[in-house]
């Protein structure tokens, strides 16, 4: 993902092996877009690719550079965070995961997630490993169970996403739990209106500086426990 929001960092953060699911189907959604404050709203910078997205996966899709989007969006950063204490921080942490003109959609989305949670402090004990290296394949619950065996895990942690389509229960007659961020991004003073977890994490790099590992407060719950909260919801 291309700068993601503080919620993904957090998952780093709990986890021991973190996977870069790169060889499934592109959807779109976050892996080559995430929002930003400014002053006019919260707003988009998107990395624009070069061939067709429908039915190619992840590390097929290759990075355009027909016009500078780096450019465009280094300017937007700027002009959004002008006011922001530590903007200098977060411009160099742009620059330095950008310096390199990324092939692929999933090269600058891995290199952008371990800038971010080497900054975070996130990372020293966190494994990053890619699915296309695995050499696993099948349906998508099934698919991720084995990547889990395979690496001897006894939970599987995800986002919430998740709910739409892992079947839970063939987690748990292998013995393995899943469960959920329970999401607790602690609010900071930000520019540009009321605060909004929902923005790429270097909006608390320039809001904070190295002091942005104390937003991460979330913790994880049950799949049993998160579906038992969503029909209280729902009702």
């Amino acid at each position: 993902m291309y700068f993601p929001w503080c919620g993904l960092i957090e998952q780093i953060k709990l986890a021991d092996i973190f996977i870069h699911y790169d060889d499934v189907q592109f959807t779109r959604g976050f892996y080559n877009r995430v929002q930003i404050k400014t002053p006019q709203g919260v707003a988009w910078i998107t990395v624009p690719l070069r061939n067709r997205h429908r039915g190619r996966s992840i590390d097929e899709l290759k990075v355009s550079y027909e016009r500078d989007w780096i450019a465009i969006h280094r300017a937007s950063l700027s002009y959004s965070y002008a006011k922001a204490k530590y903007i200098d921080e977060m411009l160099e942490l742009f620059d330095e995961v950008v310096e390199k003109r990324h092939e692929t959609l999933a090269d600058l989305g891995r290199k952008s997630i371990r800038s971010l949670a080497s900054y975070f402090g996130v990372d020293a004990k966190t494994i990053f490993l890619r699915s296309s290296d695995l050499g696993i394949s099948g349906s998508s619950s099934q698919r991720l169970l084995d990547i889990t065996r395979k690496l001897g895990g006894t939970v599987y942690l995800t986002g919430h996403g998740a709910l739409n389509y892992l079947n839970h229960e063939i987690f748990e007659e292998q013995g393995i739990e899943v469960r959920y961020m329970k999401y607790r991004i602690q609010e900071y003073q930000q520019t540009h209106g009321a605060f909004t977890p929902y923005v790429s994490s270097l909006d608390a790099v320039a809001h904070l500086g190295s002091s942005a590992i104390n937003v991460l407060q979330s913790t994880t719950l049950n799949w049993r426990e998160l579906i038992g909260r969503s029909k209280k919801f729902r009702a």
